[in-house]
């Protein structure tokens, strides 16, 4: 069975930093992309970031130069840092890893900016 556990939300000021992780465990058949969705109070979940098996990258405008996505296949792990973070990013963020027959999601972790 595949559990995605995030860990790396919190509180942060406007400008601060944060690193979220979300590590996979289980077999997760033909997987070709993982990815990081955020979902703020009243509004729709909204993809921020993904991340292909051939390290091929996506950003949502709103976060070019200031988010960037990674990964470490020896410890299947997705990372998001977040670097000069605002108000507006402030969300629930949620990861994702989409293999060819199944997609699968984390818990979501909470992420406010705020001063």
């Amino acid at each position: 069975q595949v559990q995605l556990v995030e860990s790396g939300g919190g509180l942060v000021q406007p400008g601060g930093s944060l690193r979220l992780s979300c590590a996979a465990s289980g077999n997760i058949f033909s997987l070709y992309r993982m990815g990081w969705y955020r979902q703020a109070p009243g509004k729709q979940r909204e993809l921020v970031a993904t991340i292909t098996t051939g390290d091929s990258t996506n950003y949502v405008d709103s976060v070019k130069g200031r988010f960037t996505i990674s990964r470490d296949n020896a410890k299947n792990t997705v990372y998001l840092q977040m670097n000069s973070l605002k108000p507006e990013d402030t969300a629930v963020y949620y990861c994702n890893f989409q293999g060819t027959l199944h997609g699968y999601w984390g818990q979501g972790t909470q992420v406010t900016v705020s001063s």
